[in-house]
């Protein structure tokens, strides 16, 4: 059970003039509570004031409820309750400006109920729209679009990971860690390492991290341990196993992701989670494994994260106030990576930084995957009856 921000920057979310808090705290008994079940919903709210204040809404009935505090002229979602369950109390604290009110409950396996309105008035004006919940048929053009991106990206990934398989066996070195980097990167776009590919992403891009035998462990397979093998000299002919192994699990993904479907949940996490990742891996260099090549992934990612905002983009516009705010970031952060791409086309690894370009990079990439953290609790597909 959780309860949920709207908009989130930090620990405040600010909607249309109405500013949602939510933490946990103990009731008061001045708190008005709000009572929910299969067959009502918002009793208990009388005497509407503006500004700060808590509701403990309470679950009257026998089944796990969501419940949203909304505009009931035009379903705008203030803030929510999640998975509430069966005589459980929550706390949903708000700041409320003029205007009408009502919760909203959603009990599983019932329709919608929308209970009394509230007129709210003496406080302050509200300004700008909400946010509109987004629901699963808003998000079916965007998912088909990111589908398309991702079986393109796919069909580049094969022809990277076979010319690749090709230079190993070749013997060539030099060719074989320019085509290692070319298709790593091509991955790396897709933004798959956050669970999108299931079990095939620990197989192509997982780490040693946890293997008893570390970089030696059997279970060590996928792009890094070619890289490790390739920078620290390992013969060629000995990777050439390796190299093979990594084409046919980049089939295999190729073959199995035609015939699955992005979730629409996934979709709105993947813009926040894929600069999340980078600021934990990519920039402390925990994914390093000889080619120095951390930041390029990066810059991938980077691009991983516009190809799903741009797909959520036209859902996003009259959602999210900060997204030009998020734009100019997104630039900020390309611009500082592409510092790093040498004119020779080769990449500055990451222990070379200066301090202060290092202290910029972590900057940028920190204000950035705070801009995209709402977006998770924005683009979330939601029912409305």
């Amino acid at each position: 059970m959780r309860t949920r921000w709207i908009v989130a920057v930090a620990a405040v979310a600010v909607v249309a003039g109405a500013v949602v808090v939510f933490w946990p705290r103990d009731a008061e008994a001045q708190d008005p509570e709000i009572a929910v079940s299969r067959s009502s919903c918002g009793t208990g709210w009388s005497a509407p004031k503006p500004g700060p204040q808590t509701f403990r809404v309470h679950n009257t009935g026998s089944v796990t409820a969501e419940v949203d505090l909304i505009d009931p002229a035009t379903g705008v979602i203030y803030g929510e309750v999640e998975g509430l369950g069966p005589a459980t109390t929550r706390p949903l604290q708000v700041n409320l400006g003029n205007g009408s009110y009502a919760f909203r409950c959603l009990p599983e396996d019932a329709g919608a109920i929308v209970g009394p309105v509230a007129q709210v008035s003496g406080g302050a004006e509200r300004s700008g729209p909400g946010v509109a919940p987004v629901t699963h048929n808003d998000l079916l053009g965007p998912l088909k679009a990111y589908q398309a991106h991702v079986t393109t990206g796919l069909g580049e990934l094969v022809a990277n990971t076979g010319a690749l398989k090709n230079a190993v066996h070749g013997g060539d070195r030099t060719a074989s860690e320019a085509a290692w980097l070319t298709a790593h990167l091509t991955y790396e776009r897709l933004g798959a390492a956050y669970d999108a590919f299931g079990d095939s992403d620990g197989a192509l891009n997982g780490t040693a991290d946890g293997l008893p035998g570390g970089t030696s462990d059997e279970g060590f397979t996928g792009f890094h341990r070619l890289e490790s093998g390739l920078w620290h000299g390992e013969d060629l002919g000995a990777l050439a196993g390796v190299a093979d192994r990594l084409d046919t699990d980049a089939h295999a993904l190729q073959t199995s992701f035609g015939d699955s479907q992005v979730d629409g949940n996934d979709l709105a996490l993947r813009a926040h989670e894929i600069m999340e990742n980078t600021l934990q891996f990519e920039l402390t260099g925990r994914t390093d494994y000889g080619s120095g090549t951390t930041l390029a992934t990066a810059r991938a990612n980077l691009d991983g994260t516009r190809a799903v905002l741009d797909v959520l983009r036209p859902l996003l516009t009259p959602r999210y106030q900060q997204l030009p705010k998020l734009d100019t970031w997104l630039t900020r952060t390309q611009t500082t990576l592409d510092a790093a791409h040498r004119p020779d086309g080769t990449w500055t690894p990451l222990a070379q930084l200066a301090p202060k370009q290092r202290q910029k990079l972590n900057a940028d990439v920190s204000e950035l995957t705070e801009l995209l953290a709402p977006i998770a609790a924005i683009a979330e597909p939601r029912r409305v009856s």
